[in-house]
């Protein structure tokens, strides 16, 4: 896909994309003190990401940790402190207190981790306006009207089909980013924590691409495997795995189907975390 077409689909996403990068290093303050708040609980980064009254990034921040497992929490006291932490580092930076937040789960969780995503966030200092399935945070941004959105995160892959707007079908497959940097660590001899930081470095994406083209076929297979049954004519990419360069090629290639990418996948979720957030804060 051209650089033309690539903004023609993407143009609000990669425009929403683009400022949140901005605000994360250069955070602005609302004029009116309203902020609409999103925790995104990843398994291998948790990020808050804030916006204004006009649903604009206004700031947000990141970090990599192992608290999460296969879209589960896994530490619970860690996963509580990196928000706390995160959240006050926001707060000094727009001199102001966030007191209500959105989150999300991985799709078919809801039911089974809902409260314990729950208890991390209001341990932290949130009071939770709304919890929702990761791919329709994510649709909040992408905006998509049919096709399937696959979130290939740290620990899992989301799939979930779209129709007419709709989430119409979803399911959750445990392998992601985690399985990428095994596979990383056994080929060049790494330790995980080295290969995990050597595949996320972009300069080392088209030396990789072919060690790790097995891998995204398998997950590509999966995909085939639940999108099969609805005709699906697109697939979009979002999380944190599809940063790798041209994972969308062989994912295409694979199943057959044009694969698609905004320009930081990484970020949507988050984003469409925020943009779910029900409650406006005044101070």
């Amino acid at each position: 896909m051209s650089v033309k077409e690539n903004e023609k689909l993407f143009s609000y996403c990669n425009q929403l994309l683009a400022q949140f990068e901005q605000v994360i290093h250069q955070p602005k303050r609302s004029k009116l003190g309203c902020y609409y708040t999103g925790v995104d609980l990843g398994t291998s980064c948790i990020v808050l990401s804030v916006l204004n009254e006009n649903k604009k990034p206004v700031a947000g921040a990141y970090r990599f940790a192992d608290v999460v497992k296969d879209g589960m929490i896994v530490d619970y006291l860690g996963a509580i402190q990196i928000v706390s932490e995160l959240k006050q580092k926001l707060e000094e930076k727009l001199q102001t207190e966030l007191r209500y937040c959105a989150a999300a789960l991985p799709p078919g969780t809801l039911a089974l981790d809902h409260g314990v995503i729950r208890h991390v966030v209001e341990g932290a200092g949130f009071e939770i306006t709304a919890l929702l399935d990761e791919p329709t945070a994510a649709n909040e941004v992408l905006q998509i009207q049919n096709g399937a959105i696959v979130d290939i995160g740290g620990g899992t892959t989301g799939i979930t089909i779209i129709r007419d707007g709709q989430v119409i079908e979803v399911a959750d497959e445990p392998t992601g980013g985690t399985h990428f940097s095994l596979v990383v660590s056994g080929a060049y001899k790494l330790p995980y924590e080295e290969a995990d930081l050597f595949k996320r470095n972009v300069e080392n994406h088209q030396e990789l691409l072919p060690v790790l083209k097995p891998v995204i076929e398998k997950v590509s297979t999966i995909v085939t495997q639940y999108i099969e049954p609805h005709e699906v004519e697109k697939i979009y990419l979002v999380g944190g795995t599809c940063c790798l360069t041209g994972i969308e090629e062989v994912m295409a290639a694979k199943t057959g189907i044009p694969t698609y990418k905004p320009e930081n996948p990484m970020f949507v979720t988050p984003l469409g975390i925020a943009l779910s957030c029900k409650q406006q804060i005044l101070v």
